[in-house]
Parts: C-alpha cells; structure tokens; sequence
C-alpha cells in the first residue's frame, strides 16, 4: 500500500488548512506569564461527568514499553509481554526525513501484522500470536514538518505524524477489533487539549468512522499542564483514555517556567521531591474522579549483562519505584526495556491484586497550588559532577541526535530529548543563578567553558561520534544564552536537515 499517496495528502491538506492558524494561535499563548494557580472552571470542576469508557485492549494498562517507531523496537516491545506499546514519533525518534517515513511503513505492517526485520547477522524478528496494544506519540504541537509543505508553509508535525497514521490506519484497526490510540505530548493548557479533541472529530468524520473511536492519553510534562488536569481530561472527554506523569519533561518544564527555583544536580530530584510527589497525587486523583487511567512515569534504566551487580542495584529501584507508583494509584506505568516488564508487572499485581486497574480508588488528599512548586530539596547540592555529567550525556546525546538516533543508551540509562532537555536546561539555570558548587566555587562562564572542552575530549576518548563538533557548537549556545531556549531540538533541528540531506521535498496545493 502507498501511505504518501494523493488521498493521504488531500487529507494532511484538510487538517493543516483548518486547524494550522489555531495552532500558532495557541502557541503565542503559551509566551504569556505562567498563571500558578487552578483555573476557576468551577463548573468542570463541581460537575459530575466522566470521560468516555475504556476499549478493552486498554483497559489493562499496567506496564507500557515505549521505543522510537523503528522496525526493530516495534517488534521487540509488541512482543515484551507489556500491556501497551507507546510507538513514538517524538522524543525518542530523530526526525529525519526517513526516519519518519520509515517509522510510518512499519507502524502500518504492524498494524497488518505483516511486519519483520532482519538484522546485519541475518537473523529475522517477527511479531508474536500475542502483543500489546499499539498506542502511537505524534511530535508536539511546537514543531513544524519542513519536508511537507501545504501553500508554502511547513506543515504541523503533530498534524503530519497524526494524519498520515490516522489516515491509513485507523479503519485498519478497527477492523482487526482495536483503534486509533494515541499519546498528545507537551500540552499546556485544556485549550490544546480541546484542539486536538476538534481535529479527533473532524478527522473522524472525514474518514466516516464512528465517533470516539479515537482515544488520547494526554502526557502531564509541563508545569501549566499540571494546574488544569480535570479541565484537560473535560476538554478531551470524548476522546480521554487517561493521563501520564511525564517526569523528564516535568522536571524541565519546572526549570523553563519557575527558572529562580534553582534545582539540584539530576540524581537528586526524585519522585519524592515535593512538586513531583504532588503532581503525582493530584494526578491520580484527577484521573480516577473521571473514570481515566492514571499512568505512571519512566524507568529509564537499560540492564546491563556485563554487569550484573549494576544491573540488580538498578533493578531495585525500579522495583522500589514501580512499587510506589502503584501504591500512592497509579494504574500501571512505563518502562524503556523489555527486560523491566515482569519487574515493573509484579509490582502492580502485587497492589491491584488480578485487577486491570485501581479507578475506583480516588485519593481524597488535598493538594494545594503551592504544593506543585515546591521544589526544595533537603541537603541538596550542585557539584562539579554534577555540572560535568549534564555537560556530557547532553554533548553524546545531541550528537547522537544529529546522527539520526533519537534514543540512546549512556551509562546505563536510556536518554531522549526529554532527559537532554533537563542537562542544557540545568546548566543555563546554574549558570544565570550563580549557583555555588558542593565546593564552595561560582558556576559561571569561565567553568563552564573548561568543563565544556574537557567533556568533548574525554567523550573523543572513549566514544565514537559523527557530530560532536556541531554538538558543542549547539550546547554552548543554548547555554550561554541570555533567554532559557524553549526547545533544544528546534535549534538544533535545521541542522538534522543539512546533515540528513533528502531526495525530495512534498510540497501541495
């Protein structure tokens, strides 16, 4: 089948000429002063209602693998054991314009169940008689398709990723007893949210299929998106499958809206810190008052075969994690490596006991606006390891990104745009705060700079890059700013394009 063909295009072409201007309107309101305080939607907040019912291929959601939408990763996390797959066309995939098309070729075999791969060593992956349920994170709204233009303007990614995978897949689905599902990533507010809930009924309608066959789990990852949860859920009510605590993005959301709440070094801004303990209440609560699952947040560690004490101190974690997770409500949560799966899956059967899920237990806790930015941490420190760590993991990961790798593994951990996002971001924050260091040293430019060169070379030492120099060049910008850039993958995004040179650029109307 062509998924690029005329018809696919008419229906891109529909979706940008209707729901672009709003988007960019949308936008703009996202530059005006962050309001730290609940919305007074007294009505969606006083009135009973619930978001439509679960399908039954998501209504167990409790352990969710997510990957790059990439041929391989599809069939090894269909196949994991996990409940759900998050496909992803964003944080973890490099949007090259291959990548992308590639991406939407083996999410539509997947979909047929025709998908297999076969590695450089001849052997063949292929999908399992049992998988899980296939849940597709279209880019954010922020982000424009420059491969994909409808009279002269570059197309929305969220639309482009949505529409071409909507479009060829949805009736598909639904005929195989499933549907269109989907991640929306990034929101700020329950007015995107209800966008995307307009562009859901009218790509509905186009394709003259029932409504509500869509269903949207909406990513809590920024600060503004945590004071209007219920408002958000509201606006999507006929589309809601849930709610996720996306705690990279959270964590970088906090930095980029509240930047005088000088964080500490990473590894001490944990689930139990009080901003995020709190979201992670109100989360639950907000979900379960509504009928909507509550999913939790990402263990990102990749086991280590050469290292098995490493990898059963990790492990530990993610038990000791998961187990929180499912004890403060959460119905089920993420994990990034198939190995996770039955680590994080007994966690939750122990707490919901055979059960899918744990709606019917509504916290009654009251979490206040002020609990949301409550970012101090006792003893909490910035150290020059902690400077030169962020320096590093964003140094190998922006070059990896250059590179066409939207996920990568580094010491042990899988990092994406959301865990790079934090690194640049600390380090702008530490350095326009005169954060001073665990030693009793000023972070400042001259530090940075020394660290920023000592870093490259070790990094030329002990790994093989392709674009560390561009990677230096992009770090040191976003940090010696004056202004906290609000997206590092849109500065560094017309660079992938140079680098990932394409045949052809689509252009309509």
């Amino acid at each position: 089948m062509n998924l690029f063909s005329d018809a696919t295009h008419e229906f891109l072409n529909k979706l940008h000429l209707k729901f672009d201007e709003r988007r960019k309107e949308l936008l703009l309101k996202r530059k005006e002063k962050i309001d730290l305080n609940f919305p007074r939607t007294i009505s969606v907040r006083n009135e009973e209602w619930q978001v439509v019912p679960a399908p039954k291929d998501l209504i167990d959601r409790r352990v969710e693998i997510t990957g790059p939408a990439e041929p391989k990763m599809i069939i090894n996390a269909l196949n994991s054991g996990a409940q759900v797959f998050m496909a992803d066309l964003e944080d973890s995939l490099s949007p090259t314009w291959q990548k992308l098309q590639e991406g939407q070729i083996a999410l539509a075999k997947a979909v047929r169940r025709d998908l297999a791969y076969e590695n450089e060593n001849g052997k063949i992956y292929s999908l399992g008689v049992k998988t899980a349920t296939l849940v597709v994170r279209p880019r954010g709204l922020h982000l424009e398709e420059d491969h994909y233009e409808v009279a002269g303007s570059s197309i929305s990614a969220s639309l482009y990723d949505f529409g071409v995978y909507f479009f060829n897949n949805a009736k598909e689905l639904i005929k195989r007893g499933s549907g269109p599902y989907f991640y929306l990533p990034k929101l700020e507010s329950y007015h995107e949210a209800a966008w995307w809930s307009d562009v859901f009924e009218f790509s509905e309608k186009t394709l003259a299929i029932p409504k509500s066959s869509i269903r949207a789990t909406v990513l809590i990852e920024t600060l503004p998106a945590a004071f209007q949860m219920e408002e958000i859920l509201y606006s999507l009510k006929d589309y809601a499958a849930g709610l996720n605590a996306g705690r990279w993005d959270y964590i970088f959301s906090m930095i980029k809206k509240c930047p005088e709440k000088v964080l500490p070094n990473r590894d001490q801004v944990t689930m139990s810190t009080g901003f995020m303990n709190s979201y992670c209440e109100l989360l639950v609560q907000s979900c379960h008052k509504r009928g909507a699952h509550a999913i939790g947040g990402m263990a990102a560690f990749i086991p280590n075969r050469k290292q098995p004490e490493v990898t059963e101190a990790a492990l530990l974690k993610v038990k000791a994690d998961k187990a929180r997770e499912a004890g403060i409500g959460f119905d089920g949560s993420w994990v990034a490596h198939p190995d996770l799966v039955a680590t994080a899956f007994a966690e939750f059967e122990a707490v919901l006991k055979y059960k899918p899920h744990q709606k019917d237990r509504v916290p009654t806790s009251r979490v206040l606006a002020e609990d949301l930015v409550k970012t101090q941490i006792l003893n909490a420190t910035v150290s020059e390891e902690g400077v030169r760590t962020n320096i590093n993991v964003a140094l190998l990961y922006i070059d990896r990104w250059l590179s066409g790798q939207g996920a990568a593994a580094l010491y042990n951990l899988m990092e994406d745009a959301a865990t790079a996002e934090i690194s640049r971001s600390q380090l702008w924050q530490w350095l326009n705060y005169s954060v001073t260091l665990k030693d009793g040293r000023t972070f400042d430019k001259n530090l940075f700079k020394t660290w920023l060169a000592e870093e490259k070379k070790s990094i030329e030492e002990n790994f093989e890059t392709a674009h560390l120099n561009e990677a230096e060049t992009l770090l040191a910008k976003l940090v010696l700013s004056t202004e906290l850039s609000d997206f590092l993958t849109l500065l560094a995004y017309p660079s992938l394009n140079l680098i990932h040179t394409n045949p052809y650029r689509e252009e309509t109307l």
